[in-house]
């Protein structure tokens, strides 16, 4: 408004109307045309604090490193398995007892660094791989297997009952690495070891997917795993049965985000403020306990992951946040457009279309983050399925390995809204 009153002004060839009406416009008109702004600013903002405040402190991010890359002082990204980043051992023991008894033998976890359907084709081949053991007294020919790695996808798993455990509700977590490992399974070796042989080199080639092969990688994410005592004495809850223990947060940082870890059924709920946690249990005494910290991102320039940083976290959105305070999803094709361009993780991809289809056998290229939740209620066998086609817009946005695995992550967080159909991503 102020532009246009301006431009008009400038127009205007009177000299002596322009200045009468500069007078009037700016004691009066403005003032007023500012006021308005102000008040409707007021309202919007108001508005978006009934609806709630949108919830970024329990956003996952993770990346991946070299082993000799690892820095341990990063600013908030920490090994999904604390002992990746030290050097694995082999018991030669363990394999000399395992291969008498006729079993197989887990030696080490590869990442494969290339598409979805391609690791798959992999795995489910059944091919089995020449190599070499070497140790103290010579070399020995050796024949392994590959085999689907479930370490870093049952950290996710654990998570999530985490997540359930402390009241809060579940994102997909997008982490595309965690599904690229596999684990190198001995299955022969040519020769007889003896137990008090040390191993010094084991070495694999997988042929044609020999260009892929990377190893010692470090999966990361923004989780800190803290013990947290209890400040002050415990107090009578209010059914004056159980105890409240205050975990202040002020010293580990207020801006982060906290889960405490529950294994039994010491806890019966957790309440949240600004700067504490109150934990609800049965236990009389002060005690420590164990929390996850989810930090938040900050990028101080000094270390950085070698591989791009992804996250589940979503843009700012004034519908989904009603649609998500209300507990209503609307089921229509804007509803799933919304859903899928609301996550960070969609740039350089639009959905072109969604189609219903009758269940069949045939293989998709994208695959359940969420395998995990159950529904006691619906089978998956005899779902019609959800085809959402994608085309991608940018190709420089990610690593054209990781394309299904972004597609996953999206369709696995729409069939959480879905249930009633089988999810499935495609090209368009």
């Amino acid at each position: 408004m102020k532009e246009l009153i301006m431009d008009r002004l400038g127009k205007m060839e009177d000299l002596q109307q322009r200045r009468l009406l500069r007078n009037l416009m700016s004691g009066v008109f403005l003032n007023l045309v500012e006021y308005q702004e102000e008040l409707n600013r007021r309202l919007e903002r108001r508005v978006f604090e009934e609806v709630g405040i949108h919830d970024t402190k329990h956003d996952i991010y993770v990346s991946m490193c070299r082993r000799e890359e690892w820095d341990p002082l990063h600013d908030y990204l920490h090994p999904m398995i604390p002992s990746d980043t030290e050097p694995g051992r082999i018991d030669l023991g363990e394999i000399v007892q395992s291969l008498k008894e006729g079993g197989e033998v887990r030696l080490f976890s590869l990442f494969l660094e290339c598409s979805y359907p391609l690791i798959q084709e992999l795995l489910y081949s059944g091919r089995t791989f020449r190599g070499s053991l070497k140790t103290g007294r010579g070399q020995y020919g050796i024949e392994v297997k590959l085999e689907k790695d479930m370490t870093y996808i049952k950290e996710i798993e654990k998570l999530y009952h985490v997540f359930l455990n402390n009241g809060l509700p579940w994102k997909t977590v997008n982490h595309p690495y965690a599904y690229k490992f596999v684990k190198a399974v001995l299955t022969r070796i040519d020769g007889e070891l003896a137990e008090d042989e040390e191993v010094l080199e084991i070495s694999v080639h997988l042929e044609e997917y020999e260009p892929y092969k990377r190893t010692d990688l470090v999966p990361l994410w923004n989780i800190q795993r803290l013990e947290l005592k209890t400040g002050g004495f415990p107090v009578p809850a209010a059914d004056r049965v159980n105890y409240e223990h205050v975990l202040p947060l002020l010293k580990t940082g207020l801006q982060h985000g906290y889960l405490v870890e529950v294994n039994d059924d010491s806890i019966r709920y957790i309440k949240r403020s600004a700067e504490e946690i109150t934990v609800v249990s049965p236990r009389e005494k002060s005690d420590t306990w164990q929390v996850l910290k989810i930090a938040s991102p900050f990028n101080s320039g000094m270390s950085r992951p070698g591989y791009p940083l992804m996250s589940n976290r979503q843009r700012e959105d004034f519908i989904s946040r009603y649609g998500h305070q209300q507990g209503q999803i609307v089921r229509s094709k804007g509803e799933i457009v919304r859903i899928v361009h609301s996550f960070a993780a969609s740039e350089g991809l639009t959905l072109a279309d969604v189609e219903i289809r009758p269940a069949d056998g045939s293989q998709a290229i994208t695959y359940e983050l969420n395998r995990f939740i159950t529904d006691e209620v619906r089978v998956d066998n005899g779902k019609w399925r959800m085809c959402l086609k994608f085309k991608r817009t940018d190709k420089d946005s990610q690593p054209d390995y990781l394309a299904e695995d972004l597609l996953s992550f999206l369709v696995s967080q729409v069939q959480m809204s879905f249930p009633e159909y089988r999810c499935e991503g495609e090209w368009a």
